[in-house]
């Protein structure tokens, strides 16, 4: 069905009843425009640091492409650190941070008077004389003839004259204001029920990010926490480490001290016997048999007490090893390798770090101590 508007409008101007009415609230909707859509301002408005307004969904446009590799709140995947936009009216710089444009607070003052303002808006038109109305719709077959019903069969408004002569005349048909107050009631129903949703579903968006920032938390005191238990680990092995060390490193220096005294021992054993032989070789060219016969004899007492003293100690057969000095490490690695956390958690679901150090698990504990 097919329609025109008729009637042109009355100027601001104009005179008679309703003009004042008119031209104040033209000015009042004025200040109502969103300086983006330049529509009236959608629910939910939300007021800049700059104290001007947008609609939500613009002020989220604005943001969208000023910041295209910002992630929005129904992606999945890091949540985004926040960015930055510029004030369609001022060009102030708009700082927002992880939320987005969910961050900036509503403007509940703009929104009830945008409710107000469409209230006696229809109020008005309700109450305006026909010859004042600004528009009338007209059909286009019956041009005199006004839309004044609704087709239920085909879904659209017609005239009378169309459901008696017309393309309706079979149709089922309602009073075009019946229709209207039955849908506008329909549609501010279906409005209240999706704001009360989206209030809803906003509220376990917050609790969710409450619980994602209680996630982030937890997890970083238990990587603390842990991070502080084995610390205990690598320090109670290092003190042990050390221990054993000196171990080894004090038998090492009594060894060597014996080895070395025996060295001495029989260097100076070698020396003598040295000498000794030196003085046979020179008593052997003595020309004279009786200053022979004596130096002789001196160095064969000389001779039998180097050979009684020439058994000196020795090491015994594997003094050099420190194989004494092992420790089997097989168990403890493999302890070591399967420390994995405790099934048994606290009773809010939370392990307590200072429970956790008063009663440490089994794994946890060093064998060494």
């Amino acid at each position: 069905m097919n329609f025109t508007l008729g009637f042109k409008p009355p100027s601001a101007g104009s005179s008679g009843p309703g003009a004042g009415g008119g031209a104040t609230m033209e000015n009042l909707e004025k200040q109502l425009i969103c300086p983006v859509c330049l529509e009236m301002y959608s629910k939910p408005v939300v007021i800049l640091p700059c104290q001007h307004n947008l609609c939500r969904k613009c002020a989220n446009d604005i943001f969208q492409s000023a910041n295209p590799l910002w992630q929005t709140r129904g992606s999945s995947g890091i949540t985004a650190s926040g960015g930055r936009f510029r004030c369609p009216s001022c060009r102030h710089e708009v700082v927002l941070d992880r939320h987005g444009v969910y961050g900036l607070q509503r403007n509940l003052l703009v929104e009830n008077i945008i409710d107000i303002y469409r209230q006696q808006e229809s109020s008005r038109l309700v109450n305006i004389k026909p010859e004042q109305r600004q528009q009338q719709l007209m059909c286009e077959e019956h041009e005199e003839e006004k839309i004044n019903i609704y087709c239920l069969s085909c879904q659209t408004p017609t005239c009378s004259m169309c459901k008696v002569f017309g393309q309706h005349k079979d149709c089922d048909v309602a009073p075009l204001n019946t229709v209207f107050m039955r849908q506008k009631t329909e549609l501010t129903d279906g409005i209240a029920i999706l704001v009360a949703s989206n209030d809803h579903i906003q509220a376990v968006i917050s609790q969710m990010e409450e619980i994602s920032h209680t996630i982030e938390e937890n997890g970083r005191r238990q990587r603390e926490h842990l991070a502080n238990q084995f610390d205990v680990l690598v320090g109670i092995l290092e003190e042990r480490k050390q221990t054993l060390v000196g171990l080894i490193t004090k038998q090492q220096d009594e060894k060597l001290k014996h080895v070395r005294s025996l060295i001495r021992q029989h260097s100076d054993h070698l020396e003598a016997a040295v000498t000794l032989v030196e003085l046979a070789i020179q008593s052997m060219e003595e020309p004279h048999m009786s200053a022979f016969i004596q130096s002789a004899k001196d160095i064969l007492e000389k001779m039998a007490v180097t050979s009684r003293t020439s058994n000196l100690e020795r090491p015994e057969l594997g003094y050099e090893s420190m194989n004494n000095f092992v420790i089997d490490t097989d168990n403890l690695t493999d302890m070591l390798r399967n420390i994995d956390f405790s099934t048994g958690v606290a009773d809010d679901g939370e392990d307590d770090p200072d429970e956790a150090e008063e009663s440490e698990p089994d794994y946890l504990r060093s064998p060494l101590s």
